[in-house]
């Protein structure tokens, strides 16, 4: 295949799900869970689900990397974006996600400066312009962003730019799957691995994943046939008893990554002790700080963060729909009190939540659901 319009063929799709039920154990359900938000948008948006047999359930994992960052971080961000003379910037998603103490746009409202940015090089540019401010970029993903982040750094300190700085947000993939396996609240038969982590840290580090817990992992693409073939490569796995790591999205993802992108993050980052995830609690080793080598560029040395914690809202369930426990309908405010105009988690804020897939796309999937409880 060589177009993109190749990897959305209804015919092809029609073929293959057959074959998909075929490989169906009478009897036996299936629980994949997606990790990577963008697939969970390309499963409702193309109405994947009914190319399925309802033995095969589909849950979503932690791959959003907006809706895992807690709600004390955002608020450490407001507190810095308060100092004096400092320029906040963010990626648009994170623009609209509740903290504490409200929002970045609440923040903005109530005066603060904080600008949206496409990339951290914007958040560079803005630093050379305004030299009498200091300008904070607030550093968020996982490895697929981290090494934009880190160059970034390398860029500004090789131009001799003082008054830049990060608040480094970037987590780990690996850590919060283990998380996800050792939990009690959720059995799974085999995972549709992130795409676009795996562009950077390629298959390797999921061995673990077959090699200690049994479960078949198939790195995907973002294509409907993309993730349809991913479905279909877990269960033949599974009908031959077999449980191994696969590279369904190989026509970009190299099987030991990007090894460029990995050495600038190891220059510029390390590994912190633990960090808390929204929804998973605190996970030791789950994320990126900026390391010592590279301390004047690190906002949590230069400001004083408050670094408090605050507990989600009693009514949003993010958590439970970040571990693949609930669906996001099954949430009590779901498109009630939270939608994507009013936000009470972050789940239903950012392009690549869960909530915000369900909300957009998932009507017919829940009416499929209501539909197979009432025969």
């Amino acid at each position: 295949m060589r177009f993109v319009d190749e990897y959305r063929d209804a015919e092809k799709a029609r073929t293959l799900a057959p074959r998909i039920a075929a490989l169906c154990e009478p009897g036996r359900a299936y629980k994949f869970m997606e990790v990577c938000g963008g697939h969970t948008h390309t499963i409702y948006k193309h109405g994947l689900e009914d190319y399925l047999p309802e033995a095969v359930t589909l849950v979503h994992g932690p791959g959003c990397p907006v809706c895992v960052i807690p709600m004390g971080r955002v608020d450490d961000a407001i507190h810095i974006a308060g100092q004096p003379d400092v320029i906040m910037t963010s990626f648009g998603d994170m623009m609209r996600v509740p903290g504490g103490n409200g929002s970045f746009l609440d923040a903005k409202a109530r005066g603060a400066d904080i600008r949206m940015v496409y990339s951290p090089l914007d958040a560079l540019k803005i630093a050379r312009q305004n030299p009498g401010k200091r300008v904070v970029f607030m550093a968020i993903g996982f490895e697929t962003t981290a090494p934009s982040t880190a160059m970034t750094v390398l860029r500004a300190e090789a131009e001799g730019i003082t008054n830049f700085s990060i608040f480094c947000n970037h987590v780990t993939i690996i850590p919060a799957i283990k998380a996800i396996l050792d939990s009690p609240d959720l059995r799974l038969d085999g995972f549709i691995g992130p795409g676009h982590v795996s562009t950077v840290i390629g298959c390797r580090p999921y061995e673990f994943i077959a090699r200690d817990y049994g479960k078949p992992l198939v790195v995907a693409g973002f294509e409907p046939l993309d993730v349809l073939h991913t479905v279909y490569r877990i269960l033949v796995q599974l009908a031959g008893g077999r449980a191994e790591i696969d590279n369904q999205y190989a026509r970009v993802v190299p099987w030991d990554g990007n090894l460029k992108a990995l050495r600038v993050i190891n220059e510029v980052m390390e590994l912190r002790p633990y960090f808390e995830w929204r929804g998973l609690g605190f996970i030791s080793q789950s994320a990126l700080r900026v390391s010592e080598r590279y301390a004047a560029f690190d906002a949590e040395r230069i400001f004083r963060i408050p670094g408090g914690r605050v507990a989600d809202p009693k009514a949003c369930q993010c958590g439970e729909v970040l571990k693949g426990v609930l669906k996001p309908w099954e949430c009590k405010v779901f498109g009630t009190a939270c939608t994507p105009e009013t936000p009470i988690g972050t789940c239903m804020v950012s392009s690549e939540g869960a909530c915000a897939a369900y909300y957009n796309f998932g009507r017919f999937s829940r009416e499929r659901v209501k539909e197979a409880t009432q025969r």
